[in-house]
């Protein structure tokens, strides 16, 4: 005699997961402020998570950044803010974070 056990199966419609449809581990759902700035940025120096995490801390404490995401395999990092931000501020916040501000990625 066997017990079979069906397991429910995930799709990609499952909400709760850490990971999107597209592979993402953030969500789509949260979108941009309206009226907001999204500007990317080519860093120098990250190499992991904690890299990531260390330059978006720090760029997030500056004022008007509603999100930072940070990857490290590109060396970019896509901010949105309300206004534009001074790019010295930008370079002073990844300084802190021990890394270096490229510039705008173009």
């Amino acid at each position: 005699m066997s017990a079979q056990t069906e397991l429910p199966q995930a799709t990609s419609e499952t909400t709760g997961s850490c990971c999107s449809p597209s592979g993402s581990c953030h969500s789509d759902a949260a979108e941009a402020p309206q009226g907001a700035v999204t500007t990317v940025y080519e860093v120098k120096g990250m190499t992991c998570g904690h890299c990531e995490g260390a330059v978006s801390s720090e760029i997030s404490e500056l004022a008007g950044v509603a999100s930072v995401t940070a990857v490290a395999a590109t060396g970019l990092v896509t901010v949105v803010s309300a206004a534009p931000l001074d790019e010295a501020a930008v370079r002073d916040a990844v300084d802190e974070a021990g890394y270096e501000l490229v510039g705008v990625a173009s």
